[in-house]
């Protein structure tokens, strides 16, 4: 007797239905897709017990007749294609026509179904893939499919479901990204009886991403400016300060389907380098619109990932726009007091001595909360009354003559320290500053010069890290005077940080991570406006790579020799003879193995992924380069810093990712002083 058995339809039900539906999350997502590819506009999804007792998804969509009711409920049976070639150009979510023979083969299954055409509608009752009968019944226009008792019939399959508050977020996510991939359709999501989710249908995305992520995610994101035309690249993505330590938060939808694609994924994280921590992961909701033919959505029976005829484009497409965007991007991070704040009668109460426990205690938490608003004067009879604390009127500001002036005195005596004459900003000085630490003066450093360049008539030192500019340079400067906002600094605390007066809004600069983005900016500019120039080495460098690695290299020999690099390729090694004047040695190995490990995944082109490595090789220069926290500089570094920082207002974030400064708002401070 033969070994082979021929399943049963029951059985072959039962294993397709595996792939397709394994909990309550991948059912609601199918029945949305297919009320999205109705038509529908309007969608509501109600679960109960995390949906494994009650699923109900109802839509406005154009809706089933009667007599194709129980034709829905059999395998391979869709609208979506008719022919083969039907696969070449798909636009629809759903098109297998597996989704609901899967899920009613392991339920109870009620479709309640009307067109527009008809008065009537019509129902449909399954039971574990058994249609139990068809009647007609009154409607609204549209579909409601009621899904019962999930995996009733298969005990081992049921026995995997979390518990009912995990099924439940994991139907919350995926009503999420349809939220956010459909914002022209307006969503409702129910769960046991409360409503979690609810969008407008307004079509606008940041309408979408404020409902399902709240107010202050939504206020952290930057709106890209759509680019491409054989690849359109759209939506929004997350401040330098609006990162994650996962990428759960990375949402990307190729034509409308939410997919994991490796390569958005590459390309986006690669976009982010010199912007965000190296451990943090960026936050997206990136739409991707390409043309169908050349995107295979049919590699998994859930739809969720995809392939591209050309990954390198895809790939640029995203890291550019993205790119672009960040590079523009002039916001800072924002400071709030408000948390932990004091009421006014417990300030009077502590003044007055009169603290019971339960103030003590509040004022002990907002301490811990929030150390700035604990600062609390306390009535003491015994305490020396405090000195009458005077302060200077600031002078008045320098024009440029009188720092013309100045400058040729002091070039005349032999000592020079003068700011740059375009400078009209003044530091007051503050009497009764002595509660700080005794200001130690620091030298400049043997290793970082401070030569002397002019402009114009005048001359200045500069700053550690700076470039000397050309003559040309100079003057082109001098005839393009940046428009900058008028600002007033204030003066600088612990050595570290400087405070700048913006009339409504008050700046706080970090002056080494500000001046480290300065630089690093300035090396960029050096590194892509001149050929880049080798050296030879005496011995080659071999690197031994796997033989696909060393096809690919092969393949862009030219590409990589072109940025500075010459080498020979053998079965499973490459040789490398000259390499880029800056990269040491040590990193070759690094590099080559980068290149031909993007090039083989489509997640990078050779001059990205050498711009990508020479910016990293900048980081720690920069670092070294820029003025340190904790030490005195002369006045003119910092009034010199505090310009660059006005002239650049997208010098946001230093290359490691952190802040360069931080804004408080009148408003924010008013609201911890109790003045609105």
């Amino acid at each position: 007797m033969g070994k082979i058995n021929v399943l049963s339809f029951a059985v072959a039900n039962l294993i397709a239905a595996g792939e397709v539906v394994d909990r309550p999350a991948s059912v609601i997502k199918e029945l949305m897709e297919n009320s999205i590819d109705s038509g529908a506009d309007s969608i509501t999804v109600e679960i109960q017990k995390g949906g494994t007792v009650f699923m109900r998804v109802s839509d406005n969509g154009c809706g089933i007749e009667k007599d194709d009711l129980p034709t829905a409920l059999r395998r391979h049976a869709t609208s979506k294609i008719k022919e083969a070639s039907d696969l070449d150009s798909i636009m629809s979510l759903g098109f297998r026509g597996e989704a609901l023979a899967a899920i009613s083969s392991v339920s109870n299954v009620r479709i309640i179904s009307k067109t527009r055409d008809n008065s009537l509608g019509a129902m449909v009752e399954s039971r574990a893939g058994n249609i139990v009968g068809v009647t007609e019944r009154g409607a609204s226009d549209g579909t409601t499919v009621i899904v019962e008792d999930l995996f009733y019939n298969v005990p081992a399959r049921r026995k995997f479901l979390k518990k009912d508050v995990t099924e439940a977020m994991a139907v919350a996510a995926a009503v999420e990204k349809i939220a956010l991939s459909h914002p022209e359709i307006a969503i409702r999501f129910i769960s046991d009886g409360v409503t979690r989710l609810e969008t407008s249908g307004d079509g606008k995305a940041m309408s979408a991403i404020y409902s399902v992520f709240g107010r202050d995610f939504a206020a952290k994101m930057l709106e890209l400016e759509p680019s491409g035309n054989e690849i359109r690249v759209s939506g929004y993505i997350g401040r330098s300060d609006n990162v994650r330590a996962n990428r759960n938060y990375q949402n990307f939808f190729i034509n409308g389907r939410y997919v994991k694609s490796k390569t958005a994924m590459a390309a986006i994280e690669q976009a982010y380098a010199s912007y965000i921590p190296p451990e943090k992961f960026p936050c997206c909701v990136l739409f991707i619109d390409i043309d169908p033919r050349t995107v295979d959505v049919n590699v998994h029976p859930a739809k969720l990932e995809v392939k591209f005829s050309n990954e390198k484009l895809v790939f640029e497409s995203v890291y550019y726009t993205v790119r672009n965007t960040l590079e523009k991007n002039i916001t800072r991070p924002e400071v709030s007091l408000q948390n932990g704040r004091i009421s006014a009668a417990e300030y009077r109460n502590m003044a007055t001595g009169n603290t019971g426990a339960t103030k003590t205690n509040s004022f002990d938490t907002a301490k811990r909360q929030n150390p700035l608003s604990a600062f609390v004067p306390i009535a003491d009879k015994n305490a020396p009354k405090p000195e009458q604390i005077r302060y200077d009127a600031p002078p008045a500001p320098r024009s440029v003559d009188t720092v013309r002036q100045a400058a040729e005195k002091e070039e005349q005596n032999g000592t020079f320290s003068s700011p740059a004459p375009e400078l009209t900003v003044s530091v007051p000085k503050v009497l009764g500053a002595n509660n700080f630490a005794p200001k130690t003066e620091v030298k400049p450093e043997p290793n970082v010069p401070y030569p002397i360049i002019e402009t114009g008539a005048v001359r200045r030192e500069i700053l550690p890290g700076e470039v000397k500019p050309a003559k040309e340079e100079i003057n082109a400067t001098e005839q393009n005077e940046k428009v900058i906002p008028p600002y007033r600094i204030i003066g600088e605390a612990f050595n570290s940080y400087i405070f700048v007066d913006l009339g409504e809004k008050m700046l706080i600069i970090d002056k080494h991570a500000a001046h480290e983005r300065i630089i690093f900016e300035r090396f960029k500019e050096i590194m892509r406006g001149r050929e880049q120039a080798s050296q030879m080495l005496m011995l080659p460098i071999e690197v031994s790579l796997g033989s696909d690695e060393c096809a690919a290299l092969k393949e862009y020999k030219s590409e990589i020799e072109s940025a500075g690099f010459t080498f020979s390729v053998s079965q499973n090694k490459v040789s490398v003879h000259s390499l880029p004047t800056g990269i040491a040695s040590e990193a070759v190995p690094d590099i080559f193995e980068t290149f031909a490990e993007r090039l083989l995944s489509g997640t990078g082109n050779v001059s990205l992924t050498r711009d990508l490595i020479f910016e990293k090789a900048l980081y720690q220069a920069s670092c070294k380069a820029a003025i340190k926290a904790g030490r005195q500089y002369a006045e003119g570094h910092i009034e010199w810093l505090c310009r660059k920082m006005m002239e650049m207002p997208d010098i946001t974030f230093c290359p490691h990712g952190r802040p360069v400064a931080i804004e408080m708002t009148k408003n924010t401070l008013d609201k911890q002083f109790e003045r609105l």
